[in-house]
């Protein structure tokens, strides 16, 4: 294979490892974390304001703005791995799109789930609110769980067949909204993880049928990029965004997963070649580029999460991409992968570390724990809310442990 001239990074095939790297489990884990302790910033007060979410309408960022952007693109970043890795047990693509969808309807069931406890009225359902969110958690963990080879087959799917009725039960008797205006059990909005969902669909729909062409998968990301900016500027027709989810015909969101795509294609081409320092300038000239096109596009419609604006989706892949390198170089070149050791299992069992936090507030609720004041207050609480992110981390390895995985 030539070095010489860029022409050759799309004219040669690029044979994918299905070996994944630590690094992204590392970025996964690391996120997580940072999701995790900002979700719990509501519980403290005299904190700075940079730690939070930016206000609706606000242009600017907050720490939390960009947690959840820098999950997308990790999902992105995993993607071609995961399709590689079951293409070599010898997955067609009809099989490879039933994983897909799979896993989207997990998601977005989990997802609608949770921003049903948003709006959860006790009384109306005839259950106490500190119920809902353990009892579906535990009912996701059922059903979606591994569960080990010794066991009889028939037993996983009487436990799935419960949990799935109990789901379908808890649904029927949901109800809402405050006293004038109960409603019953709907996707109001998908949540964060209904929205992973949706974004990992179109993108996982991609990079399957992509086959790791990079044309296709340098067109899947350019085109929702400039559907992220056309939505911005009103040129979406209203019935494409009445009938396809916001995640996808919004752009930006889909953008996220597949500027993780690209980042991934781009870092195999350049590391099978044992290519590392280049690697490291052209995902270094990707991250200014993509600066470059979020100082470009902020004046027209802003940097906002809540917007889901183009420049969000821009400085926020560019943010990630820079992360990734860092930790690629001390994690997988220097061999350091042992020091991110204590957040293993927030990078290996992501989705059941997202679903902890609702089982602990569920008990904690159940027994009327209140922290005193003084430990919700200021860099006090900050320190108690690092300190329950990773509580959550190590309730997740134990759980992992004993076979929930």
């Amino acid at each position: 294979m030539s070095n010489s001239g860029t022409g050759n990074i799309v004219k040669e095939p690029v044979i994918f490892s299905s070996q994944r790297i630590a690094t992204i489990d590392i970025l996964r884990a690391l996120t997580m974390v940072l999701m995790i302790f900002v979700n719990d910033l509501w519980s403290l007060k005299d904190i700075p304001k940079w730690l939070g979410h930016v206000e609706r309408g606000v242009d600017g960022i907050g720490l939390a703005d960009v947690v959840f952007p820098a999950f997308l693109f990790i999902v992105g970043l995993s993607l071609p791995y995961a399709i590689n890795a079951r293409r070599k047990k010898g997955d067609n693509e009809w099989q490879l799109m039933q994983h897909v969808l799979l896993r989207t309807i997990a998601l977005l069931v989990m997802g609608v789930y949770l921003v049903n406890g948003e709006t959860y009225n006790a009384a109306a359902t005839g259950m106490p609110r500190m119920f809902w969110n353990p009892m579906i958690c535990i009912a996701f963990i059922i059903i979606w769980n591994t569960y080990p080879a010794s066991w009889k087959k028939y037993i996983p799917w009487v436990l799935r067949g419960i949990a799935i009725t109990g789901l379908l039960i808890l649904a029927i008797i949901y109800r809402g909204g405050q006293e004038e205006n109960i409603h019953r059990f709907s996707p109001s909005w998908w949540g964060i993880l209904g929205l992973i969902g949706w974004a990992y669909l179109a993108s996982g729909t991609i990079t399957v049928f992509a086959k790791n062409n990079f044309w296709i998968i340098f067109g899947g990301w350019a085109f929702f990029c400039i559907v992220s900016m056309a939505s911005k500027a009103h040129l979406v027709p209203d019935v494409i965004m009445k009938v396809i989810p916001n995640a996808i015909s919004g752009g930006t969101l889909t953008g996220l997963t597949m500027g993780g795509v690209l980042t991934t294609w781009l870092f195999q081409y350049f590391v099978t070649k044992g290519e590392k320092l280049k690697m490291t300038y052209a995902m270094m000239g990707f991250s200014a580029l993509l600066i470059i096109l979020s100082v470009i596009t902020r004046p027209y419609w802003g940097l906002a999460k809540l917007g889901a604006t183009p420049a969000w989706l821009f400085l926020c892949s560019a943010f990630t991409i820079l992360a990734f390198i860092t930790i690629y170089w001390i994690a997988d070149v220097a061999g350091k992968a042992k020091w991110f050791d204590i957040i293993k299992p927030a990078g290996t069992a992501t989705i059941l570390c997202y679903l902890v936090p609702y089982l602990i507030y569920g008990i904690r609720n159940f027994l009327h724990i209140s922290l005193p004041e003084v430990l919700r207050t200021g860099g006090v609480g900050l320190v108690k809310t690092f300190l329950f992110a990773m509580l959550c981390v190590a309730v997740t390895g134990l759980l992992i442990r004993i076979g929930v995985k």
